[in-house]
Formats: structure tokens, sequence, C-alpha cells
């Protein structure tokens, strides 16, 4: 959910909330005053009738005072305090039989009236009808007005704000499509808002900031890679001729080849961290459309000698697969696949390939059970007896993902598999 449908719904609800509570507290408030200003008319009445009595020294008859009912009736109760309450009104229907009388809700009001040394109970009611059309022409008002504004809420939140968030959007759209590789800088444009003038400052600054870093980490990485080149080979051309020398002892033999050994793994090393690098910061731009079976097939027969060294059949099954990317990163990722399923491999194992339209899958038999699936693709993990650099399968996976593909492992059939779906 978006965060202006967020920020919506919380406005929405709080706004509903707190009018409805208040709607509560206004329709109490005013049956409150409509009640107190019912009971102050009751008690006039009930002084007038008082004052009737005390004057003329008898009751009042039997009659509506004003469409107020009266009631009179002896008692033995002494207490002289008035009470007010809510009670049936029976209001009379002309032209209707007796005895058909409309009920209304009313108000009401007991007192005690003394006369000649007796007591009697005085019951005055009046209708509310009047006061509660007036409360619920109010209420019917407040709702309308309540459903009104949570309609200009939603209204103002949809568009109003809407137009509010643009330049958040704008600096959204303009991250998801940054490129540090990019030289050009992010023109995010400016706002009346401070806050995301604010935001655009600080986007732009560490954009800016990120791109410098990075351009001195590839200009740091190539020239230590090219620099460390020359010594490497050096070393190499040196350690040539010395293996050469007739004169050379067994034991210096052995340490020299040694020392090669260890020189040859550090010059694959260093090319790999380079390929690495150029992998992750897309800085290959050679694709083509190519058949990706053709390119098996040359390396099949590329490592044919070691695969008789170990005398390991490969058995495959070549669809024809045409696919758009960089032959070079294509060609490492097939001989890398190779060389993990031959290095370790059992001697006369075996390799399965199978290329389908949809997937490429490579299994070979092996020493070692199964793998730890979360760990095989990292960087400088390898197996125990491994002479590698232990980046292979790294550059593997990171080539898969530069193009979409998906490169997963498994242990399948006593068979360790690793399986490249293509995407759609």
């Amino acid at each position: 959910m978006k965060l202006s449908a967020h920020y919506s719904k919380a406005t929405l609800i709080i706004t509903f909330s707190v009018l409805f509570i208040a709607g509560i507290i206004y329709y109490c408030t005013v049956t409150y005053i409509v009640n107190n200003q019912l009971d102050r008319n009751l008690k006039e009445e009930v002084e007038e009738i008082t004052d009737f009595v005390n004057l003329n020294q008898r009751l009042p008859g039997k009659l509506d005072f004003e469409d107020d009912q009266l009631t009179l009736t002896k008692t033995n109760e002494k207490s002289n305090e008035i009470a007010f309450y809510d009670a049936p009104y029976y209001k009379k229907k002309h032209n209707k039989k007796p005895g058909h009388n409309k009920t209304e809700s009313g108000r009401a009001v007991k007192a005690l009236i003394s006369l000649k040394g007796d007591n009697y109970l005085l019951t005055v009611t009046e209708s509310k009808d009047a006061s509660e059309h007036l409360t619920q022409l109010i209420i019917g008002i407040t709702l309308v007005l309540t459903v009104l504004l949570l309609l200009i809420l939603v209204i103002t939140n949809r568009y109003i704000f809407s137009g509010l968030w643009k330049p958040f959007y704008t600096i959204l759209q303009q991250l998801k499509a940054f490129n540090i590789a990019d030289s050009a800088s992010l023109d995010l444009g400016k706002t009346n808002i401070d806050e995301f003038q604010e935001l655009n400052e600080a986007v732009t600054t560490m954009s800016t900031r990120v791109k410098s870093d990075y351009q001195n980490l590839k200009t740091f990485t190539e020239n230590a890679s090219h620099e460390m080149l020359t010594p490497i080979a050096v070393i190499t051309s040196k350690l040539d001729t010395l293996i050469q020398d007739e004169r050379l002892k067994a034991e210096q033999f052995i340490q020299i080849t040694d020392i090669y050994a260890a020189t040859n793994k550090l010059s694959r090393l260093n090319q790999s961290l380079l390929l690495l690098v150029k992998i992750d910061n897309d800085l290959i731009h050679d694709n083509a459309t190519f058949n990706l079976k053709d390119i098996i097939l040359e390396k099949i027969h590329q490592f044919q000698e070691l695969n008789q060294n170990k005398q390991i059949e490969i058995i495959e099954q070549l669809d024809d697969k045409e696919i758009t990317a960089s032959k070079y990163l294509i060609e490492i990722l097939i001989n890398n696949l190779f060389n993990n399923a031959i290095k370790h491999n059992i001697t006369r194992g075996k390799i399965y390939i199978d290329l389908t339209p949809n997937q490429l899958v490579f299994q070979n038999t092996g020493e070692t059970g199964e793998l730890k699936s979360d760990e095989i693709f990292e960087r400088f993990k390898k197996g125990k007896n491994s002479d590698g650099t232990g980046l292979g399968l790294t550059i593997a996976k990171n080539i898969c993902s530069q193009y979409g593909f998906k490169l997963t492992y498994s242990f399948e059939s006593l068979l360790h598999t690793f399986k490249i779906v293509f995407k759609d």
C-alpha cells in the first residue's frame, strides 16, 4: 500500500472516530439542553398551579394547560421534592373514537401540593415531539456535514495530496534508474516543499559521492590489476628459465615448481577479481545473439584431454537455444561449470549435460556428498582438496544474475546438479 493510501486511511479513521465521539457528545448535549428547557417549563407550570391552589383554596379542574396534561391524586406522602422524568404523552386525536389516542414521548414532573391539611400528588406531562423533531433535524444535518467532510477528505487526499507527493515519486524514479557507472548526474529539479527540496539535495550529494568513490575504486582496481600483471609475468618468466636449468637439484626443482604454481594461482586470482568487478558494474557490453549449443560443443572438444586423463564420460543431450548476451561471458560461464564438473569428479566418472529451450543442466559424479547450497556460490568457498581460487561458481552466479538467469545447486540421484533456468 502506498504512503498516500496509508495517510488517507489513517486520516479517515481518525476523522470518523473523532466525529463519531463528537456526535455522541453533541447528541447528549442537545438532549440535555432540550430536557433542561422542558424542566424549566414544567417547573413554571407547577408554580402556577401551586399559586392557583393557594389563592383559590381549591384544586384546578381536569383540563389541559397549553396541551400539558395534569393529574392530581390524593396521597399520604410528605416529601416536597420536585422530580423530573421521561413519561409517555397521550395525544388526543380529533374525529377518533375514545381510547384511540396517539402516544408520544413526553417529559413529566411530580410535585406535592397541600390544601386544607391534605396532600395531593401533582403530575404534569408535556409533549417532547417538537423538541425531538428539532433534535433529529440537528442530528441529520450533522450527519450530512460529516459525510460531506469525509468525501472532501477523500477527494483532497486523492488529488491534491497526490500532487504534493509528485516530487517524491520523481526522486524514486530517478533512484530506480540510477546507474553508478553512468557519468550523467541526477536531475531532480526543484520543488517549493522544503522537506522534498532537502531530500533532493541529500540524494544529489549522495549520488555524486557514490559515483566519485566508484570511479576511484574502479581506477584503483584496474591500475592495481594491471600493475600486478607485469611483476607476475616477470616472476613466471624467471621461473620458466630456472626450471629449464639442468644444474638444479631435485629439492630446488620442487621448490621452484611450488613457487611457479603459486604464481599461476595468483595470476588467475587477479584475473578473476578483475572480471568480477567488471561483471558487478556491468562494464562488458558486447552482446550478440548466438546458439548456446555451439558454445557447449566447443567446450566439450576443448576439455577432451582433461576428460581422458580422468577417463570421464560426457553424456550430452543438446537442443538449439538462441540467447542474446556477451559471448565472452557465456564462454566463461560454461567454462567454469565444465571446470567444476571435472575437478570435483571421480576417475571414470560421468558428466551429464542437458540443454533445452528452458534450461541448461550440468550433472556430475563426485567423491563428496551433498554440498551446502547456501554457501557454494559465495566468494572463496571451495572444497578441501581444491586448488582453485574459489571464485569460479561466484563468477558463474553473477553472470547468470546479469542476464536474468537463475543458477541453482542440488544433489539429485547421487549427482551434483547445477541448473540454469533461462528467463521467459
